[in-house]
């Protein structure tokens, strides 16, 4: 079962982060490239402080309780001091400004005259001072998705963040060479909650964004978050969603988990909950010592703490499913998880997990309880416990209100997961070591004369530049390799085939489990070049590529030196004794049997001679059994 989406008031806003493809980063010279070489490595612990309001922000507030050590690894050519955060920033990027002015003019935003860097407060460790500069570009201005204006509601320029390369219980490690690359924010305003509509939103302002030749392609360049809610629940604000696929699976996830979260608050209504505090449970790692449990087992041996909690009247809530896979226990198990807790355990699932029904018995009676009674019990390091368990009781007592306003982050197969807490109104706070950023006259002429052509233009353009059907125009430019099409097409003059190849062969072998990260830039125009100078036949690009997203080679020259050399007597010699071997094959079929007999050719010869090449000489052969 489905929730009725017409019916539920589903809302979603999208905030589109798009990385700008400049020279330099927004507030320092150093290059934006990643690196594989960290000579540079340092560690930080953030400190919660209050705003200037006097407020502590509630996220803050929530990361903080987790006393994780930040280590950073960084290359000086990617990153300096100011990505260290021990020199202030430099001038702004002209060129990120630019672009970002043209951005905000094709939108049809209204730009200000005068702007201020602000200090948006960061607390997941992935900005070395604590915050994020953004600048407020534009408000205002819309969007147009098959007829309809979809409106904008604000465009910042602002830095990106760290990249994370490692989250364990105790540290957390980033790379810096992410981290300072100039970004653009488009906030758009909510529409109704049509998933398929609000994909068409993210692909055409993706295409508007991509049409300016000024922005960067590729896994993580641009990334979506999306703000959801239905009528009478929070806002849920879902991170780092990176596919267009992915976005419509969560949206209708969270359409089906706030339904499910309404539906539980209505049998919530008459059990009190307001009671219900961290003092009222029961430390029970002794009473455990005899347990069966091995989870509960290893929590003794590793010296955690083991608490349970009672809850009157709460029987058959923790494992109740309006909706497959929306319980609220599950929330709860998301909520620890964020303080290095595996998760809890409650009445509705046991007995399980090795944890007996004599056990639970007593379990009861200890803690006092009836048959509608329930309970959990959770376990970890001292340090953690109580601010774990002081989370769960925080979202049993939201769970009466339905939908808490919370922070999430998308999954890979288009779930969410609780992340931590939605900021609050303190995140804000100007920047002191920037002066007003000022938009002249000239900047803003600037901006209207390079207004980039519509995709429609650009989509008829390549067709005729390079001979592709409209499908395939459409693919590559969608694509995250059109400057790379471009750029081998200069060189190999077959433009539909590089279109197939970087559109199909790579996506086929991503979707067989290869890894399309291990296969750059620089290996496919090698390979290319490989093609151009006859070393490879056109079969070997995908054996390549095969075998470098696979692992088991690194560059494709790796490829040629391990090919025998295969000339053409010995290729005559090959396909004579494959013809010979099948001449009754070939009198019944005639010449239907250069399917098959092509089929058997190039298991042996796949990457060594061109398929076309052997189609060739094969049909004369045939020609010349049937003939006699």
């Amino acid at each position: 079962m489905e929730p009725q989406l017409d019916k539920i008031g589903l809302k979603v806003g999208l905030e589109i982060h798009q990385q700008l493809a400049t020279n330099k980063k927004l507030f320092c010279s150093c290059k934006p490239i990643e690196q594989e070489n960290y000579p540079i490595q340092f560690t930080r612990k953030l400190r919660l402080a209050k705003s200037e309001l006097g407020k502590y922000d509630p996220a803050a507030l929530f990361e903080s309780s987790k006393s994780k050590q930040i280590r950073y690894y960084a290359n000086d050519q990617s990153s300096c001091l100011v990505e260290f955060d021990d020199e202030p920033p430099h001038p702004l990027d002209q060129e990120a400004k630019n672009t970002a002015l043209i951005i905000a003019s094709a939108l049809n935003s209204n730009i200000f005259d005068e702007s201020y860097v602000m200090r948006k407060i960061v607390i997941d460790g992935s900005n070395t001072s604590g915050f994020q500069r953004t600048i407020l570009v534009s408000q205002g201005g819309h969007i147009d998705v098959e007829g309809k204006n979809v409106g904008i509601q604000t465009i910042c320029l602002e830095e990106d963040a760290a990249k994370l390369l490692k989250d364990t219980e105790e540290h957390r490690e980033y790379s810096l060479d992410r981290l300072g690359v100039p970004l653009i924010e488009i906030a758009l305003e909510p529409v109704n909650g049509d998933p398929l509509f609000v994909k068409k939103i993210a692909l055409t302002l993706g295409r508007l964004l991509r049409v300016t030749r000024r922005v960067t392609r590729g896994i993580g360049s641009i990334r979506q978050d999306v703000n959801i809610s239905i009528s009478g629940g929070g806002i849920i604000e879902v991170k780092g969603v990176q596919q267009l696929e992915q976005l419509e699976k969560v949206i209708l996830y969270e359409a089906k988990r706030q339904h499910g979260l309404q539906i539980i608050a209505e049998k919530l209504e008459k059990i009190n909950l307001d009671t219900i505090s961290r003092e009222q449970s029961v430390d029970i790692t002794s009473f455990s010592a005899d347990c069966k449990s091995k989870i509960i087992q290893k929590s003794i041996n590793d010296s955690h703490v083991i608490k349970s909690l009672g809850i009157k009247n709460f029987a058959g809530i923790f494992g109740y499913e309006p909706y497959e896979g929306i319980r609220l226990g599950k929330e709860l198990g998301q909520q620890v998880r964020f303080f290095g807790i595996g998760g809890i355990f409650h009445s509705d699932e046991l007995p399980n997990y090795g944890i007996d029904q004599d056990y639970i018995d007593k379990l009861r009676d200890l803690l006092q309880l009836e048959k509608t009674d329930g309970f959990l019990i959770i376990a970890g390091p001292k340090d953690k416990i109580d601010f774990a368990l002081d989370a769960v009781i925080t979202r049993i007592k939201a769970a009466k209100n339905g939908v808490p306003a919370e922070t999430r982050a998308a999954t890979n197969i288009g779930e969410t997961v609780f992340l931590r807490p939605k900021p609050g109104s303190s995140r804000m706070y100007p920047e002191t070591d920037i002066p007003p950023i000022l938009t002249g006259k000239q900047e803003l002429e600037f901006a209207q004369r390079n207004i980039p052509k519509s995709w429609d233009e650009t989509i008829s353009e390549l067709q005729k530049k390079y001979g592709l059907n409209f499908q395939l125009a459409e693919q590559i430019f969608d694509s995250d390799y059109l400057e790379l099409f471009e750029s081998i097409c200069i060189e190999y003059k077959n433009p539909n085939f590089v279109a197939s190849i970087l559109c199909s062969t790579i996506t086929n072998l991503q979707r067989q489990g290869l890894d399309q990260s291990l296969l750059n830039p620089n290996h496919i125009i090698r390979t290319f070049g490989l093609l151009s100078e006859n070393k490879i036949a056109k079969e070997s690009i995908e054996i390549i590529f095969e075998k470098i997203m696979s692992g088991t080679i690194k560059l494709p020259d790796e490829f040629v030196q391990t090919q025998s050399a295969f000339d053409d007597i010995e290729l005559e010699k090959f396909l004579d004794e494959l013809v010979h071997a099948n001449v009754t094959v070939i009198q019944k079929q005639g010449t239907h049997s250069s399917g098959m007999l092509m089929g058997i050719a190039m298991k042996s010869l796949r990457g060594k001679v061109s398929g076309g090449k052997i189609s060739k000489i094969l049909e004369s052969k045939i020609a010349k059994i049937l003939e006699k």
